[in-house]
């Protein structure tokens, strides 16, 4: 799994830090995401996806990678 967020699509509402505070977390400043892991461990795979899911600006994008 890959993963992006986009801080210009971000609102900080900071969902994403609430259900992975792994991989996410939030700038002091504006609420905006900070992504932590761009490539984070399988463990946190399934919590991402939901942090994704209920991005209320879609700002978190997931690519999957195969196994080759």
């Amino acid at each position: 799994m890959r993963v992006r967020a986009d801080k210009d699509r971000c609102c900080g509402a900071g969902h994403c830090v609430l259900i992975a505070p792994e991989v996410f977390d939030q700038n002091e400043h504006d609420g905006t995401v900070i992504l932590l892991h761009d490539k984070p461990p399988s463990i946190f795979h399934h919590l991402v996806r939901e942090a994704a899911d209920v991005c209320p600006t879609n700002a978190i994008e997931i690519t999957e990678q195969s196994v080759q």
